[in-house]
């Protein structure tokens, strides 16, 4: 079984969907440490001026997991982003299928900032089609951290082969999972062009940017995918 794991990012990028495409199961770490450097609360789309970020607001305290982090809802930053999308994508081809059900799942209200990633994510990933199983590690009980975390994972749920993230390079040893019988392959996405709205085109912007313009055409990414 090809294991993936990954923490729930707020409305990812393209590559996000690849991973999970290229697993048999895919794990959302939502019981590991907040970290504000990374894209749990925050994500890109394109303006006439470029990419252009969108932040949630939240409320969590050091050290807290993503699961446990809150949005400030109270401050009206879904209406913000909302209305930041409108804006940019109200033109393109397919924004008028997609938007209305993105916005419907954007205002839902949520426990955490991880179940309303996780939420949406899931229904990006059944608008194109994809059907890998989806846990999340809080669910599992493991209580370890970094390689040796994922290693677990990968042990419990009996996988032989963990599809990685290249960020993952700089601290995962293959013959850490050699010795467990796991084999350790890294993610082959590349960004590949298609139609945007606002001049040359933008690489790794959130999924959103894909879905306006090309809909949940996921033969498309295949297809570039063999280039």
């Amino acid at each position: 079984m090809r294991i993936a794991i990954h923490q729930p990012d707020y409305i990812p990028y393209l590559g996000h969907f690849y991973k999970i495409s290229k697993a048999d199961l895919f794990v959302y770490l939502d019981d590991v440490q907040f970290s504000n450097n990374n894209m749990h609360h925050r994500n890109d789309i394109k303006t006439p001026q470029g990419r252009k970020r969108l932040t949630i607001p939240l409320d969590y305290h050091f050290k807290d997991t993503i699961n446990k982090v809150r949005t400030k809802d109270e401050l009206g930053w879904k209406e913000k982003h909302l209305a930041l999308i409108t804006a940019n994508y109200q033109h393109c081809k397919y924004y008028n299928d997609i938007f209305p059900m993105i916005k419907e799942l954007l205002l839902a209200k949520y426990e955490s900032l991880a179940d309303m990633n996780i939420t949406i994510n899931r229904f990006i990933l059944a608008g194109f089609g994809l059907r890998t199983a989806i846990v999340k590690s809080s669910e599992l009980n493991i209580d370890t951290v970094k390689e040796e975390r994922i290693l677990d994972i990968c042990s419990l749920l009996h996988a032989n082969e963990y599809y990685s993230g290249l960020g993952a390079r700089s601290y995962q040893k293959s013959e850490n999972f050699e010795k467990k019988g796991i084999t350790l392959t890294y993610t082959d996405y590349k960004s590949f062009p298609y139609p945007q709205p606002w001049g040359d085109f933008i690489e790794n912007l959130s999924v959103l940017d894909f879905l306006f313009s090309c809909g949940f055409d996921w033969n498309r990414v295949l297809e570039e995918r063999k280039k």
